[in-house]
């Protein structure tokens, strides 16, 4: 696939740094209903073992985040599931209903939200990838301060991470986009680039979708810390490591 030209210079601070409190994750969840979260890897596994590797997933992305010291907030849905969520993961958490009728309009509308509160760079992760480094997260930011726009292509063709500063948000890059499809990424930036935006990108990671996906993120992460994470030793768990091969 010929991926639109998106411009990837050096990242150079600027006398307008944001401070920590200027910067905001909007991590993205889905409450893990069976049947509702993971659906490729529940044909595979079944509902359970599909809602467990998804709050796994969750935990190890969550820890993550409180190693880089930057805030960030649990927008989740549906907007139902608050009460299970603080059941679950606790009330020191902020958590943000997502609002829209489909994703692209619940990714606009958190992105309004943070720079209606003052936030000055906004960054939205999903919850499907759970390594994830936190160096990609740290240079979102640090593109951010000269750039309009932060982007990280995924294998699939979507990406697994999008951010922007206050002055460059651009809501149409939600908008008329093929959800679910091989070319979200390819989509976006061409409406970033139809509305003058610098945008820097990032370089290629996984979201992890299917039973390949498990396996591959088994073997990249052989000699890397994720070895120590909830994820990967539930995966290599009696339980289910026999489905994977591990």
């Amino acid at each position: 696939m010929n991926k639109p030209r998106v411009k990837k210079r050096q990242i150079r601070r600027t006398k307008h740094t944001s401070r920590q409190e200027d910067r905001c994750i909007l991590l993205f969840v889905r409450y893990p209903t069976p049947g509702e979260v993971k659906t490729r890897l529940s044909d595979k596994l079944g509902d359970a073992e599909a809602v467990s590797i998804y709050r796994n997933f969750i935990v190890d992305i969550l820890s993550t985040l409180q190693r880089l010291e930057l805030p960030f907030k649990i927008f989740f849905h549906p907007d139902s599931a608050r009460e299970k969520l603080y059941e679950w993961l606790g009330t020191r958490y902020s958590y943000v209903p997502q609002c829209g009728q489909d994703l692209g309009e619940r990714m606009k509308n958190a992105f309004s939200y943070a720079f209606r509160n003052n936030i000055r760079q906004a960054v939205i992760i999903g919850s499907d990838s759970p390594d994830l480094p936190a160096d990609l997260v740290n240079r979102s930011f640090a593109a951010l301060e000269t750039y309009d726009a932060v982007i990280g292509p995924a294998g699939d063709g979507g990406y697994y991470l999008i951010g922007f500063s206050q002055t460059g948000f651009v809501p149409e890059a939600f908008k008329n986009v093929g959800w679910g499809s091989g070319s979200v990424f390819e989509q976006t930036c061409k409406i970033l680039k139809e509305h003058q935006r610098k945008a820097y990108l990032l370089p290629e990671w996984y979201d992890v979708d299917t039973l390949e996906d498990l396996k591959s993120l088994l073997v990249r992460n052989k000699n890397t810390a994720f070895r120590q994470s909830k994820t990967y030793a539930y995966l290599t768990s009696e339980k289910i490591g026999s489905d994977l091969h591990v």
